[in-house]
């Protein structure tokens, strides 16, 4: 089966779409339709807009709302760019940021300046002390860390959108020629 045939009986028709009441109620803005259709243009975008929204520090609603936001301002699939914002989880995070301080540290030229030490000792103190002490870590992090998240959340959609792209070229290419091959 065709992925997008996969997709498409997973997301809702035009009619669903425009007799929701909740979706009636943002009016026109949620009806464009490649927020909910499956062609190159949306899926690549959307892909780029749930990358690049997945790195904004904060919780998933966070991301969440700030991928819709994306894909709503530049009508691209919505569905999926909420969906791809779930690449940055509690698991990935840590390495995620790693490489984001990593570009931060090339781009800002801190002459290789380690990164500040999370101090161990809290092991033996309650979670309620924990917060503080993480916080003040990350805001020693600083400019390095956010200009580094900035540009790696751009590469990502960069990277993500022109490979999607790629990948439903060579996915066409393919089934034109199986589509020859059976006519002859």
């Amino acid at each position: 089966m065709a992925p997008r045939k996969f997709f498409k009986k997973y997301l809702p028709s035009h009619d669903t779409i425009h007799q929701n009441k909740f979706i009636r109620m943002f009016g026109g803005l949620l009806q464009h339709h490649n927020l909910w259709h499956l062609n190159r243009y949306s899926v690549a975008g959307g892909v780029a807009a749930g990358l690049f929204a997945g790195l904004i520090p904060g919780s998933n609603p966070v991301q969440f709302f700030f991928a819709s936001m994306f894909a709503i301002i530049f009508k691209v699939n919505l569905p999926l760019a909420v969906l791809v914002t779930l690449y940055s989880n509690p698991f990935t995070i840590v390495p995620i940021y790693l490489a984001a301080y990593a570009i931060g540290d090339f781009v800002i030229g801190n002459g290789g300046a380690s990164m500040p030490q999370l101090e161990f000792s809290l092991l033996d103190k309650e979670i309620n002390e924990w917060i503080p002490s993480i916080i003040n870590w990350l805001a020693s992090l600083g400019k390095t860390l956010l200009t580094g998240i900035f540009l790696l959340a751009i590469l990502l959609s960069i990277v993500g959108y022109f490979t999607v792209r790629g990948a439903w070229r060579l996915f066409v290419v393919y089934e034109w020629r199986k589509r020859a091959q059976r006519n002859h």
